[in-house]
């Protein structure tokens, strides 16, 4: 059986090749999905799987961190299209060897603010 930080990485490498079947193999029969910024909840592998299926444009998914601990994993993902880059920060629960709850945000990126430079270096 696969650790949970394998099948998370099973999960991302299925979405980064948009192969949306297999990673709704790795959902459990009682998976939920969480956009807490949207409150918007998604319930079911079918549902899951359509909603990706139809979302609009095609992206690479790279994992930039992961942290497991027993049944639990988080990453921070980047998500690239031809138009934007953007960051995920997703939390799994893992049961009986299959994704039963992921929980994600998307954080919008902001400016630097002029008031904290003299404290700070940009990043790239």
């Amino acid at each position: 059986m696969n650790t949970p930080q394998e099948i998370v990485e099973m999960f991302w490498h299925a979405f980064d090749t948009f192969d949306f079947e297999e990673a709704g193999r790795l959902l459990h029969d009682n998976f939920v999905f969480e956009l807490p910024q949207s409150k918007e909840r998604v319930r079911g592998r079918a549902n899951f799987v359509a909603f990706n299926v139809n979302y609009p444009g095609r992206w690479h998914i790279s994992i930039q961190r992961m942290v497991a601990s027993g049944d639990k994993v988080t990453t921070e993902i980047t998500a690239r299209s031809e138009e934007q880059t953007l960051t995920a920060i997703s939390f799994f629960r893992i049961q009986d060897g299959k994704i039963i709850h992921i929980r994600e945000f998307w954080p919008e990126p902001f400016p630097a603010q002029a008031w904290r430079a003299q404290w700070v270096e940009m990043m790239e």
